[in-house]
């Protein structure tokens, strides 16, 4: 397990020796595309990124089978990334402040959002560009082509990949392999289903029951019988599939992509637009040394993303200089499973899946449980003086349904891990995963997505004044307000169970028992790094070795937790919100799975209250007049204002919203 200490300390002293200014990154960046935006001098640039990475290089030997990849004349490895960007038509414009937003699944409108139009009233520099190369379809999201390793000989490397179906239509007899979502793009070495197993279970823990070879094929059946059209993107099942099962193929692949590459062309291509002049064909930088200061932001996939490109080392160019000054991964809790042999980084907490098995903290710590060595997702961008200012956001989803808990507390779940001075947490309470669409509605409509009312508890007002406060951090010198999570020493985290959170028994509505995803502890093999989430996972699929400890967030008698920068809605409660919802139909049925969360609304009077048996105090017993709650709510507006987790003009319509809704009307 010291193999991800000795690759740290190699990167500080290589990027000493190696550094050489201009040497395998951005050789061309093409703009294919140009067009005004609105009435603000805005212009949009779409083109592509052409670069090079040296293998040889300390800072990309981390990049996993790199090694293995063609090489051009130069010995340097090729790569194309799209890229959107979004500055004023005239750089004297610009605010010198560059934004990067990590596309989550190749989607990014850089059009679209509040903070976004703040952006562009300041005069920042807006830019999105693709880092995923499991992305194959031209449609309009940002892509990377990287390429695939190969022995030296020219041999195709091999290696077991794993894809999980579940919930597919009835009467399904093909599906595409990809909609496994752990196998990426990864095809079969061999279309010999004797070479392959495929399988069956009733329940996530029943027994598996194998199928044999000759009932099914890698082939397409939706226009011939079985068995199809041979196919390596698809299998077919002669019976097709019953969704009341879940299917497991576990199968060789071969010629796997260089997903780390992603990591390096990011680096390259924002080191580039911040440092950089002209490419090699003598085309200028459309930034043209405008650029002063650098943020990066990523929801979800991109912001576990962000979280790896950080602990990699990839917050350094070249030439040792930094790319991000801020970061903010907002929703995410892990690391991302990309820099692995036949990575599927569109993955996310599914069973057998990476991504907390690495070092997920930012400061020192020693994961005793596991065996890993003492350590932080920080340790590299110490060494070389290149750590970024960080913002990290979460919600109570993240709990639930992905694996927040050893972030904050490590493995045994026993300590607060401390957050360094270059890190502000905050936790946004009872919210689903990326936060609800707000409002005031006493009675939302319901969802198809959940057994329970979805969850309409907002972070996006909460969010925006974070970071902006990000910005003025890395601009201006301003520190952001205090962090505001749940933390151990104050009581605030307690094991997942109704009796230590106190979640209260609401008829109808199940207790939290057994309802977040599992910390498990998987055998990879002995060929990955599980510190740096990275290298080969030989076992497939991996066995189960323990179930770690977790802890969630107390509730008070309401079901609310009580820690962190809660928004209006939750300050000033119509219902119970939770990161949890029940799913309603398909394998999973009943169980709680779903990250939409749920609203459990409080009855408006007492009488309907005392009808149901609902514990919970109703809407007139807590706030008696419309008036009231609208007096409460601007309260908690602001209170959040005042301490700077709210923006002026977003307390101002929070409360015409509140004017305006029925509440106790």
């Amino acid at each position: 397990m010291q193999v991800s200490f000795f690759r740290a300390t190699l990167a500080a002293v290589g990027v000493l020796i190696l550094a050489v200014p201009g040497q395998a990154q951005i050789t061309r960046l093409v703009v294919e595309q140009t067009e005004a935006l609105g009435q603000d001098g805005y212009q949009r640039l779409i083109g592509k990124a052409y670069g090079e990475v040296d293998p040889n290089l300390t800072i990309n030997t981390i990049i996993t089978d790199l090694e293995f990849a063609p090489r051009n004349t130069r010995g340097m490895v090729e790569y194309t990334a799209t890229f959107t960007i979004l500055k004023p038509a005239n750089l004297v414009d610009t605010s010198g402040v560059l934004l990067y937003f990590a596309p989550n699944r190749g989607n990014m409108n850089l059009t679209n959002g509040v903070f976004l139009a703040d952006a562009r009233q300041a005069g920042h520099v807006l830019v999105a560009s693709g880092w995923q190369a499991d992305l194959d379809r031209p449609d309009g999201r940002e892509r990377l082509v990287v390429p695939i390793a190969k022995y030296p000989d020219g041999s195709s490397i091999t290696g077991p990949v794993l894809a999980r179906f579940s919930d597919m239509p009835v009467g399904t007899r093909t599906l595409p392999i990809v909609r496994g979502r752990m196998t990426g793009t990864a095809d079969p070495a061999s279309l010999d289903t004797s070479k392959a197993t495929l399988t069956r279970r009733a329940s996530e823990y029943s027994e598996v029951i194998p199928l044999h070879s000759g009932k099914w094929a890698f082939a397409d059946c939706t226009q011939t019988p079985f068995p199809g059209t041979p196919d390596p993107r698809r299998v077919c099942l002669e019976d097709g599939f019953d969704p009341t099962y879940l299917y497991e193929l576990v199968y060789t692949a071969k010629d796997p992509k260089v997903h780390g590459i992603g990591f390096a062309a990011t680096r390259d291509l924002i080191s580039y637009l911040r440092y950089g002049t002209q490419d090699e064909t003598g085309t200028a930088n459309p930034l043209q040394e405008a650029i002063t200061s650098t943020a990066s932001f990523g929801n979800s996939q991109a912001g576990t993303f962000l979280r790896s490109f950080v602990h990699l080392g990839f917050n350094q160019d070249h030439s040792g200089r930094i790319i991000f000054d801020g970061v903010n991964p907002e929703r995410a809790a892990r690391l991302l499973a990309m820099n692995i042999r036949f990575a599927a980084p569109s993955g996310s907490t599914g069973m057998y899946e990476p991504g907390s098995d690495g070092l997920v903290w930012w400061s020192q710590y020693t994961d005793e449980v596991r065996g890993l060595r003492s350590g932080g997702m920080l340790d590299r961008c110490r060494a070389t003086e290149t750590c970024p200012k960080i913002v990290e956001t979460f919600g109570s989803a993240e709990f639930y349904h992905l694996r927040a808990s050893p972030m904050l507390v490590g493995t045994s779940a026993d300590r607060d891990i401390p957050l360094p001075s270059n890190v502000r947490r905050y936790y946004f309470p009872g919210v689903r995963h990326g936060g609800g669409q707000g409002g005031f509605d006493p009675a939302p409509p319901r969802d198809d997505c959940c057994g329970l009312l979805p969850n309409p508890n907002p972070v996006s007002d909460n969010l925006r004044a974070l970071r902006t406060a990000l910005v003025d951090w890395i601009v201006n010198g301003t520190p952001p307000p205090p962090s505001q999570y749940p933390r151990l020493d104050r009581g605030d985290l307690v094991a997942p169970t109704q009796a230590a959170t106190g979640f209260p028994t609401i008829p109808g509505v199940p207790l939290p028992d057994g309802i977040l995803t599992p910390f498990y502890e998987y055998d990879y093999g002995a060929q990955f790094d599980y510190e740096d989430l990275s290298g080969v996972i030989t076992m497939q699929p991996p066995p189960l070795r323990m179930v770690l400890p977790t802890v969630v967030p107390r509730v008070n008698a309401d079901g609310n937790e009580m820690v962190g920068v809660a928004s209006v809605l939750h300050q000033v409660p119509l219902g119970t919100y939770t990161g949890w919802n029940t799913v309603p139909s398909g394998f999973y049925k009943g169980q709680i799975r779903n990250n939409a969360g749920a609203f459990i609304p409080f009855a408006k009077t007492r009488a309907e209250r005392l009808a149901s048996g609902d514990p919970r105090l109703s809407l007139d017993e807590r706030y008696g007049t419309h008036d009231e709650y609208v007096a409460r709510v601007r309260i908690a507006a602001e209170r959040l204002v005042r301490g700077r987790y709210l923006l002026q003009d977003d307390a101002d319509r929070l409360i015409a919203e509140a004017e305006a809704s029925n509440v106790l009307k």
